[in-house]
């Protein structure tokens, strides 16, 4: 924040201050400190919501929003650890399935549980999701 702050670049300093202040709501309507994996989640929920508004800015050709919402998760992105490959994830789904003896894709909960606890924070639900759906259906 600092270094945003003293390098003039307000788009990052703007981007932190909102992350930051996500985090305190949250903090303060849970009544609690947030731990490092509750803190990728709620960065993660503000990239996805900052995807979305480049979705609906482009159908409204809005290049000053489309720059706007790229810088910030660009920046956000940054705060997160490194993203998983999909080799990885498809191993450790792979691993996940035969962990929990799934077969079909009403086992898709029990594999999701397992998965994204090893996972962490690396891969966004979504992927994770779709990779545990291939694999239990075929």
């Amino acid at each position: 924040m600092k270094d945003a702050m003293r390098s003039g670049d307000t788009v990052r300093k703007n981007t932190i201050r909102m992350a930051l202040a996500a985090i305190k709501q949250v903090e303060v309507d849970k009544q609690t400190t947030l731990d490092e994996m509750a803190v990728i989640a709620l960065l993660q929920k503000e990239i996805k919501n900052r995807k979305e508004a480049l979705e609906e800015a482009k159908t409204a050709g809005r290049d000053d929003l489309i720059k706007d919402n790229q810088a910030e998760i660009v920046v956000l992105e940054a705060f997160l650890p490194e993203a998983m490959s999909a080799d990885e994830l498809r191993e450790i789904v792979k691993a996940a399935i035969a962990e929990t003896d799934a077969s079909a894709p009403a086992d898709m909960g029990k594999v999701m549980k397992v998965v994204l606890e090893k996972v962490a924070g690396r891969a966004p639900g979504g992927e994770v999701s779709a990779m545990v759906k291939e694999l239990l259906a075929g």
